[in-house]
């Protein structure tokens, strides 16, 4: 049995509800409670997806009522001619992208029906209503909540679990531990999903905004956990423990110390390109397995310079903080 729990769009449903009756029946329009079914039908859950379903509803509801005038004013008004009209009212709606508003005009339409005259006073009846339904979803659906402190919380999350992957490796690279069970990579993937999901509603929540930090930031992150993912196996299938194994355990430590949100991977990237030539100052592999070994290493190497590649293409969240 899932927990029972009142959100933000119950909320809004419930007093767009309220006020839409309210209104409706306060400028005594008929059908005035039909008024909070065109409200209760656009309410989304942000404000982009508010305007759009408004949109549609108002389109598909004006075109619903000249269907009805002029199939119910020409043919009379019976069940026959009633299903003649939504057999061609469909498809009408889905040719202009308007199908969603389909119940919303239905709602007109079978109006239009029962009263069975077509008057003036209807048409502005029926207009008064889509206004005060429509119009009060607009207004309800612009409280939207501030995800700041979840998305913060979220790339929190992130940079530990990261940090607890970097140390794991050097864990195992500096004595060969190899108990860790890669649990924080399954759960570093949930929360990419969850914080890019939120980051992406936060966008929608803003009319005029393409874009939000906090989704570019999650993306790279997640972008960088799949080269994570890439590299373990190169770690962990190491045959024997060789000398530059230390060089590799050292920066990774450092880099572990000093994830953050900002952009500077530059200098890590400069201190790949230390452990690079000190690498190659090494003695060379003196039988097969040291060779799997420094190969596996320089592969390693060559991936975290692709990791930090991607997050030196982000132009860095405004925490300041010196890092990764």
């Amino acid at each position: 049995m899932k927990k029972f729990s009142i959100g933000y769009r119950t909320i809004k449903t419930a007093v767009g509800t309220i006020l839409s009756v309210a209104i409706a029946a306060f400028f005594n329009l008929d059908f005035f409670s039909s008024a909070a079914i065109l409200t209760i039908l656009c309410i989304q859950t942000t404000r982009k997806k508010s305007l759009h379903a408004v949109y549609t509803r108002i389109i598909a509801s004006l075109i619903g009522i000249a269907y009805g005038f002029i199939a119910f004013e020409t043919f009379g008004y019976n069940p026959l001619v009633l299903g003649i009209m939504i057999l061609l009212f469909i498809p009408t709606l889905v040719s202009l992208n308007v199908e969603a508003g389909f119940i919303s005009s239905v709602v007109i339409i079978m109006h239009i029906y029962s009263v069975a005259n077509f008057t003036s006073d209807l048409l502005l009846n029926e207009i008064a209503l889509m206004t005060v339904g429509f119009g009060t979803a607009l207004v309800v659906n612009m409280y939207m909540g501030d995800f700041q402190k979840e998305l913060e919380n979220y790339r929190i999350q992130v940079e530990e679990l990261f940090r607890s992957i970097f140390s794991e490796i050097t864990k195992y690279l500096r004595n060969g531990d190899t108990s860790w069970d890669g649990k924080e990579i399954i759960s570093a993937a949930n929360v990419l999903d969850k914080a890019k999901s939120l980051a992406f509603t936060d966008v929608e929540n803003h009319i005029t905004r393409k874009e939000n930090q906090y989704y570019v930031y999650f993306d790279m992150r997640e972008k960088q956990l799949e080269i994570i993912e890439r590299i373990l196996p190169k770690i962990t299938t190491l045959p024997v423990m060789v000398q530059q194994v230390d060089l590799v355990a050292d920066f990774m430590e450092e880099l572990a110390e000093n994830i953050h949100p900002g952009n500077t991977a530059i200098r890590f990237r400069n201190k790949l390109d230390i452990v690079k030539e000190e690498f190659a100052k090494m003695p060379l592999p003196k039988n097969h397995e040291n060779f799997l070994a420094m190969a596996s290493l320089y592969q390693f190497i060559e991936e975290m310079d692709e990791y930090l590649a991607i997050k030196q293409t982000f132009k860095g969240l405004k925490i300041n903080e010196d890092g990764e």
